[in-house]
């Protein structure tokens, strides 16, 4: 049979068919290390073979990822470099990426129009009140396999626990005297709503994929929507949108055409992936 990991327990493994949640454990010479939640795997009464997988995250470790709901809100302050690399990490990985406001019952109409506009034509964004239980399109969009992401204290938790009808995912506090949130998820387990599947993995501000030994700076305008139709416009095929003479993002910088936030934002990750093959690689 094949079925879908959805809770790893040392080395038992929940996996769910069609006819319901079976608990299997690999075979002998199956690392155990090497299944993961998000996994599709064939077994009888061991697990037999790990299907091919689209994706993996180390951190959180999940596999078979279809989408990500990255997670802020005017309160705590925003980072929205934080946002601009889970972004990022979703093109890389093949990942649709989703912003989602949350908090909109303290927030202006502001603060929601200024980061649709921000994000338009690079992620669909979804205002939502997990305090009010207004989750606007949100339950709508959960298909396949989806998780959340985000600062901690924006309010992943409450979301996950709305879109469940129950309490599953643990709520951290706020700290007041730091304004920001503790962790409190460790482990992954997929918990089905409506046409898909949500990843409990709130406890988790970034996600670990690898950019840094994966990816050149050269390369991460590729990963940017919002530059895209401006690159052939650029007189160098190695133009990294700094200071470079005749470079189609900067023109289109100038004129209002690409967020002044997004980006610096582009700018300091180039800078962190520059730094880090200088020293280590």
């Amino acid at each position: 049979m094949i079925g879908l990991v959805v809770k790893k327990n040392a080395d038992l493994f929940t996996v769910a068919t069609p006819d319901g949640e079976v608990n299997v454990k690999p075979r002998g010479n199956l690392k155990k290390d090497g299944i993961f939640v998000g996994d599709k795997v064939e077994f009888d009464k061991v697990i037999q073979r790990v299907c091919p997988r689209k994706n993996l995250l180390i951190r959180p470790p999940v596999a078979n990822l279809d989408k990500i709901f990255i997670v802020l809100a005017s309160v705590p302050q925003p980072d929205f470099l934080l946002v601009d690399k889970l972004v990022l990490c979703c093109f890389v990985k093949g990942i649709q990426p989703y912003i989602v406001v949350n908090k909109e019952d303290i927030s202006d109409d502001k603060f929601v129009a200024n980061v649709k506009k921000t994000y338009k034509g690079v992620a669909k964004v979804i205002a939502t009140s997990a305090v009010n239980g207004k989750l606007g399109n949100l339950k709508k969009e959960i298909s396949g396999i989806t998780a959340f992401a985000g600062q901690s204290a924006v309010g992943k938790s409450s979301l996950i626990n709305a879109l469940l009808g129950r309490e599953e995912s643990k709520v951290s506090g706020l700290s007041k005297k730091i304004e920001r949130g503790k962790q409190t998820t460790r482990l992954v387990r997929l918990f089905e709503v409506g046409k898909g599947y949500i990843a409990d993995t709130a406890g988790f501000s970034s996600l670990d994929v690898g950019l840094t030994t994966h990816l050149s700076p050269q390369e991460v305008s590729r990963y940017y929507p919002d530059f895209l139709p401006f690159l052939a416009n650029c007189k160098y095929r190695t133009c990294n949108h700094k200071t470079e003479g005749d470079c189609g993002v900067l023109q289109a910088l100038k004129n209002g055409k690409i967020s002044q936030m997004r980006y610096q934002n582009y700018l300091k990750i180039i800078d962190l992936l520059a730094t880090f093959k200088s020293k280590y690689m």
